[in-house]
């Protein structure tokens, strides 16, 4: 059903994305809204396209999603997703999902009032399919943008992380949404000088450990690695707020998408006693080389792209995962296999990559480890992200 509302501006008119010609709409709404934002980094166009359709993203296997356009004198004029994730309904509600818990994401909008008619809409489809509470703005999953910027809005962000618009925070606001938890990213300047003296009592420690080994990815037996990765993860942050486990057709989908921004250096696998503990990640910035592409590969900026996946040289990398098993968790041996592979990534990123800058996250605030961990090596937050709450 077609929702309508008044402004001082004329009617606005909220519609399903329906057919090939809506869904471009929807997708090429964001890049006009913020063609005038210096630091939004154009995502390419063919990602958008698979992210929402089914069949291409696996996160529709267990999703269904919503697409609403807003038209006012039949023009486009803001966009909005609602969906609920059954993998996210059915984790423990203490741990921020849980049955009930709808979202929405996706968000664009020319103005207030066009924000509370796409808010509204959304949050009615929500109740249509038996929501009674929602956690927005999520893009679509957890493992992809959550949350709405809310600082760091004089910056580009780093690679699969989320800029908006200043405005939307009280435009959201505005509509009964109340903070549910904040995301951090941790800017890390230093990386050619290194860390502490402290970071590097604890590495020569663990180095003396015959317990402990640190080694990089193996890109020849990519697939299985990935799956390493994925499976500590998927245990290291089962109790963590806002989880929802990765599907086996995911961590293939997963490792396929990243393989080549996946370098071995920055990237390692911690070992205890002989089985895989910990994992780090750390990919170079490809927005660096997005920004300029206006969403577009062709005719000429695949070429351009390729060329720098081969050796990629970037100033700035992003530390988007780490996790260390739950048996570990809340012992010294845990920051110890954390201070080891973001050291050893250090070194590889400043020496081997041009690495001058690091950010770290997303990073949930009361992540004390993490947030601990972030101090010990003197980043410093530069970006915060909002993820809100209301009852339906």
């Amino acid at each position: 059903m077609n929702k309508k509302a008044g402004s001082v501006a004329g009617e606005i008119d909220i519609a399903p994305v329906s057919g090939k010609g809506d869904l471009n709409a929807f997708i090429d709404c964001a890049y006009r809204l913020n063609a005038n934002d210096p630091n939004w980094v154009p995502p390419l166009r063919a990602d958008m396209v698979e992210l929402l359709t089914p069949g291409k993203n696996p996160f529709h296997q267990h999703a269904r999603v919503q697409l609403f356009l807003a038209r006012r004198g039949g023009k486009v004029v803001g966009r909005i997703s609602a969906h609920y994730d059954e993998l996210a309904l059915a984790q423990p509600p203490e741990q921020g999902m849980g049955p009930g818990t709808g979202n929405w994401g996706l968000f664009e909008a020319e103005d207030e009032a066009i924000a509370a008619s796409l808010i509204a809409r959304a949050e009615d489809w929500l109740r249509e399919q038996g929501m009674t509470h929602v956690l927005a703005p999520i893009s679509l999953s957890m493992w992809e943008e959550p949350g709405l910027l809310v600082k760091g809005h004089d910056h580009q962000p780093m690679l699969l992380m989320g800029h908006d618009n200043a405005a939307y925070e009280g435009w959201v606001e505005a509509q009964g949404y109340v903070t549910a938890k904040k995301l951090y990213t941790y800017d890390l300047h230093h990386v050619k000088e290194g860390f502490p003296p402290i970071v590097d009592r604890i590495v020569a420690s663990g180095e003396r450990s015959k317990r402990i080994k640190v080694r990089k990815v193996d890109k020849s037996r990519f697939d299985e690695e990935a799956a390493i990765c994925i499976d500590i993860l998927n245990d290291a942050w089962s109790r963590n707020w806002g989880f929802v486990p990765f599907t086996e057709t995911e961590k293939a989908y997963g490792a396929k998408k990243l393989k080549p921004l996946t370098l071995e250096g920055t990237n390692m696998i911690a070992e205890v006693d002989g089985e895989p503990a910990a994992f780090m990640l750390a990919w170079p910035d490809i927005n660096l080389k997005l920004r300029n592409y206006g969403g577009k590969l062709f005719p000429f900026n695949w070429a351009k792209l390729l060329w720098w996946l081969r050796n990629p040289r970037s100033e700035n990398f992003r530390v988007p995962l780490m996790g260390v098993v739950s048996k570990y968790q809340n012992t010294r041996l845990a920051s110890q296999l954390a201070f080891m592979m973001i050291e050893y990534i250090r070194r590889e990123a400043a020496t081997q990559h041009a690495g001058v800058r690091a950010e770290i996250g997303w990073v949930l605030e009361d992540n004390q480890g993490m947030v601990a961990i972030a101090d010990a090596i003197n980043s410093r937050i530069n970006r915060e992200y909002r993820i809100y709450r209301k009852e339906l």
